[in-house]
């Protein structure tokens, strides 16, 4: 793949995980357990501490990807395989986390992405707002996420032929 195509891509994740790290932390910084159990008349308070935690961990990964993304479009001159390398890390950590959270908060219903829906579905019901906000990352996620695959056909390729 060429540099230019490699650095496109990384200027279209650093901007991605930017937005992306600004609705999470706005998001976090001014929901709180109380509010979200004001959302809906019968919520389940350990169900939403677990989505909280899934977000936080979830803006943790994108933040790191961001500083990366930050380091290696910013080096000079510009090093290809160091900008593989941090996308298919973000790759793993931010977008697998958002279609499969470590806490399992929601998973990711394949068939979904077939039918034009989101492919985003809750273990329980969520709050209206944590909802929201899922269903308005997933497009970016799921672009981002087609941008990227290739780093994980590419990687593995490499690890089966270096045997």
């Amino acid at each position: 793949m060429g540099n230019t195509i490699v650095l496109n891509q990384m200027k279209q994740v650093e901007t991605f995980l930017k937005k992306t790290v600004e609705a999470i932390s706005d998001y976090l910084n001014n929901t709180t357990i109380t509010s979200l159990l004001n959302e809906q008349v019968d919520g389940d308070k350990d169900y939403y501490e677990l989505l909280l935690s899934d977000l936080r961990r979830l803006v943790v990964y994108c933040e790191e990807g961001l500083e990366a993304c930050h380091v290696v479009l910013h080096d000079e001159p510009f090093r290809k395989a160091a900008a593989e390398k941090t996308l298919y890390r973000i790759y793993h950590s931010c977008i697998e986390e958002f279609f499969a959270p470590k806490g399992e908060g929601w998973y990711e219903d394949s068939r979904s992405a077939y039918t034009g829906r989101n492919s985003i579905k809750f273990r329980q019901t969520p709050p209206p707002s944590l909802k929201n906000l899922i269903a308005s990352l997933e497009s970016g996620f799921q672009t981002i996420r087609e941008e990227l695959e290739f780093y994980e056909t590419d990687y593995r390729t490499k690890m089966i032929q270096s045997k």
